[in-house]
């Protein structure tokens, strides 16, 4: 899973800083003490955020707060979308290997606005003859789930949400600010409370700003309160150590680079299975050349009766997801390596002796 536990170190030297006490009088009302259903605060800490990390370009774009940015996903494909007195009907699209919650999310939905159209090449082939002018809407994650590469939109004007939940230096290099019209984050990934279901979008265009808006107020009555005050706890934390001795990102990207590299020695000696090429890149936070450091290593089985990789590695006792879930073939499975420390040592005990085995086998065959 993509569970971030590789953070909780962090947070367990910064109990103090980032704790929160909440009287049982306090916040008891829908709004704040501004009559609003964000915190004007929080909002700040966002913008003073980004503005530090450089990863995206915030002060002329619009934030809504939701659960999560998996509220996000349908609601800014609603906001996208055609009204629903125009008659037509937008396509989404996303290009393999995508995260499943895209389509998952717009079949389950099933609205007569927009559809799900499957990959970007599917698409292109099914409306490569069609005369119409189609909306569509192009989901884009860079970094990408699960291979960790960074995206562009490829279906011109589409409208295009950046999905940037990975866009943090502990998991790749910052090439330059991010200024697309729609843009996602979440703090799951950011800062590794997954459990506090907080996520918000950057809108350009005031009007699609407003459309999620009214989304989010018909479907939950926005984020919860209790959720933005821990958050800001969170956010003034991470903010007051940035360049530091106890900057969350150089202590993330110091964690996953000792894990990939690690991973990849072992890899490396295998003919069986390859992982994902990665090379290091140069990143405006730290201002040097910074060696990779991935979410999840996107692992491609190499011999022809390993069509299931999966299952290969499931026989080894290595639970993984298969690149079925992404789209993809059944070839490719994703390892999770933002876990814990000791489920990343017991993985890499187990990668080591899957491997180990292999060359044991191919001495064996070649004596």
């Amino acid at each position: 899973s993509g569970d971030p536990m590789f953070l909780e170190p962090y947070w367990m030297r910064h109990a103090e800083a980032s704790a929160v006490v909440v009287s049982g009088w306090h916040r008891m009302s829908y709004r704040a003490t501004d009559g609003l259903f964000q915190s004007v605060e929080l909002e700040r800490c966002i913008r003073r955020l980004h503005r530090a990390v450089g990863n995206a370009v915030a002060d002329d774009k619009q934030i809504v707060f939701a659960t999560g940015s998996m509220q996000l996903i349908n609601a800014l494909v609603y906001a996208l979308s055609p009204d629903s007195n125009s008659g037509s009907t937008a396509s989404v699209v996303a290009t393999t290997p995508y995260y499943p919650a895209y389509r998952t999310q717009i079949v389950l939905f099933d609205s007569r606005e927009y559809k799900w159209a499957g990959n970007t090449s599917m698409w292109a082939k099914a409306s490569g003859n069609s005369t119409t002018k189609e909306d569509v809407i192009e989901f884009v994650t860079s970094p990408n789930n699960p291979d960790a590469l960074l995206n562009q939109p490829v279906v011109g004007g589409s409208s295009a949400i950046l999905d940037h939940a990975y866009f943090w230096p502990h998991f790749t290099h910052i090439p330059a600010p991010s200024d697309a019209d729609v843009m996602l984050f979440t703090t799951s990934k950011l800062s590794g409370h997954a459990s506090s279901r907080f996520g918000w979008a950057l809108i350009r265009d005031e009007k699609v700003a407003k459309r999620v808006n009214d989304y989010m107020m018909q479907n939950t009555m926005g984020a919860s309160r209790d959720t933005q005050l821990r958050m800001l706890s969170i956010f003034k934390a991470i903010l007051a150590n940035l360049h530091g001795k106890e900057d969350i990102f150089a202590f993330g990207h110091d964690v996953m680079r000792a894990k990939w590299r690690k991973l990849s020695a072992v890899v490396s000696r295998s003919r069986r299975i390859s992982l994902q090429n990665i090379p290091p890149q140069y990143c405006t936070y730290f201002d040097k050349i910074r060696e990779p450091s991935p979410a999840y290593a996107w692992v491609k089985c190499e011999r022809e009766e390993d069509s299931d990789c999966s299952d290969v590695l499931l026989k080894a006792k290595i639970i993984t997801r298969s690149g079925v879930w992404n789209d993809a073939s059944s070839r490719y499975t994703r390892i999770s390596l933002i876990k814990s420390q000791d489920d990343f040592d017991l993985l890499l005990e187990r990668i080591t002796e899957f491997v180990d085995a292999e060359l044991t086998a191919d001495g064996s065959n070649s004596m």
